[in-house]
């Protein structure tokens, strides 16, 4: 059976929703970012004229587009928003997967036999688009590399649909740098041998890619003869992340539970990252020796980043803890959660602390979450 895979991307998503509110961001150059260290985090496609991009720093940008509107961007109304359009999806597709705030999935294999996939969709898009006021491009597939690919091509308000005859034919004069997935560093190496587009990836022999780029060589290969098999994943939003550990010993010893509590924001903000979260919500939990349980908290912007996280942690601990009584237990919880990328959390921060924590968690996926740690943490251990 023919697979039916849609893939829907809401167009410069932060852009509409900063032109809902007000209108007369409409048709002018607009980044979505803040200060002159910080970096782009989205841009619309008049500033994109210019040659502004995402994650691109902000000094750059306003260089190439000085006549440009900057706005600090409101993670809050991004996700109010992205709710809202999961719920419409989720009333009406059988099967949907939100794969981040703005790009979502859905599995329409089968209901081809009762009415048009591709006449389903546009009736959806137009009811999403109707109910929120938000642009979408979407398109329709016999996987998910394969429409995720369409939707991009089809950017922006892209109605899109590549049946198994066509996949070839539109796949084939790609850029390989279409491919989803593809980094810089395999863009650079397959460009020094000639391979430019799809179709002269996809007729290379998978053994030599898989000699040349490792285990991923192969999954490149699928891609590029338009084989994904990956099944469209249900989606269930998490809600919260959480850790506690229980002293051996009841303990007053505040530098050594602020250390512990640190090396737990750590792992907890790595996960965050790993996984595509941002928390807004930050709880603090603490047992006293004869068992009394408090906890306290907090509603921050919405972050994953380390350096922020700890600080809250630690003053939530110190307003917390008021008794001098020995502690059994310390816990700290991330609620509040919402899907969202490194990149579009950092509205604030600089280009060097970007950096740092990108450097930071490619060490900790490669050696594992113990290969790198702030200095207090280290010593404790």
């Amino acid at each position: 059976m023919e697979r039916h895979i849609v893939h829907m991307d809401l167009d410069t998503f932060f852009v509409s929703c900063e032109r809902l509110m007000n209108s007369q961001l409409n048709n002018i150059p607009l980044i979505i970012g803040g200060g002159d260290r910080g970096v782009v985090a989205s841009c619309s496609y008049e500033a994109r004229v210019f040659g502004v991009r995402s994650a691109m720093p902000m000094k750059m940008a306003l260089r190439l587009c000085p006549q440009a509107k900057v706005v600090k961007g409101d993670m809050e109304l991004y996700s109010k928003l992205s709710r809202t359009v999961t719920e419409i999806i989720g009333e009406k597709a059988p099967v949907m997967e939100k794969a981040s705030i703005d790009e979502f999935y859905i599995d329409m294999t089968g209901m081809d036999k009762f009415f048009g996939a591709y006449a389903w969709t546009r009736e959806l898009v137009h009811t999403i688009t109707r109910e929120t006021g938000l642009p979408l491009s979407y398109s329709l597939s016999i996987n998910k590399t394969v429409s995720k690919m369409a939707t991009n091509e089809g950017k922006p308000n892209g109605k899109l649909q590549v049946t198994q005859p066509m996949v070839r034919p539109f796949l084939n004069p790609l850029s390989i740098r279409k491919i989803p997935m593809l980094g810089e560093q395999t863009f650079t190496l397959l460009s020094r041998i000639g391979i430019r587009t799809i179709e002269t990836l996809a007729q290379m022999p998978k053994e030599i890619l898989q000699q040349m780029i490792g285990k991923n060589g192969l999954e490149l290969w699928k891609k590029a003869n338009g084989l994904d098999f990956s099944e469209v994943e249900p989606y269930r939003e998490r809600k919260s992340i959480s850790t506690e550990q229980t002293f051996g010993q009841d303990t007053i010893d505040m530098v050594k539970m602020k250390s512990i509590l640190t090396g737990m924001v750590e792992k907890l903000a790595f996960q965050l990252r790993d996984e595509q979260w941002l928390t807004a919500v930050v709880t603090v939990k603490i047992r006293y020796a004869n068992f009394d349980t408090e906890t306290k908290q907090r509603r921050i912007a919405y972050t994953s980043a380390d350096h922020i996280l700890s600080r809250v942690v630690l003053e939530l601990f110190e307003a917390l803890f008021q008794r001098r009584m020995r502690l059994r237990l310390i816990g700290i919880q991330f609620g509040g959660l919402v899907r969202g990328t490194y990149q579009i959390n950092l509205f604030e921060d600089t280009i060097e602390m970007m950096s740092l924590y990108q450097a930071m968690d490619r060490m900790k996926k490669r050696f594992g979450s113990n290969a790198v740690t702030r200095g207090g943490e280290y010593k404790r251990k």
